[in-house]
């Protein structure tokens, strides 16, 4: 069993790790029970945040209103909501944790 992810219906809740200001946006490992992201955006005015949200977005093909945070807007560790149309793990999360 896994608890660096659960579904809420069809919606995808992520324990994130972040790591902001990287040379380029990715989804690095499972880690301590999160999925460790990279991303290029300085954690500077929500900007990481906001871009975080974009990735997200853009590698599970939803739109930009359907990924929230619901905590740690100021922290590295974050638990993001993915609202899918069916409980269908994205292929980025098959990653093997370290």
């Amino acid at each position: 069993m896994t608890n660096w992810f659960h579904w809420q219906d069809t919606d995808l809740i992520l324990q994130v790790k972040l790591q902001p200001g990287s040379r380029r946006d990715e989804i690095v490992e499972i880690y301590d029970n999160a999925v460790k992201i990279r991303i290029t955006a300085v954690p500077v005015d929500g900007k990481a945040n906001k871009h975080l949200c974009a990735f997200l977005a853009k590698i599970c093909k939803v739109k930009k209103s359907q990924v929230q945070i619901e905590s740690g807007h100021t922290a590295r560790s974050k638990i993001i909501r993915i609202q899918l149309e069916q409980q269908k793990l994205p292929d980025f999360l098959f990653i093997r944790p370290k």
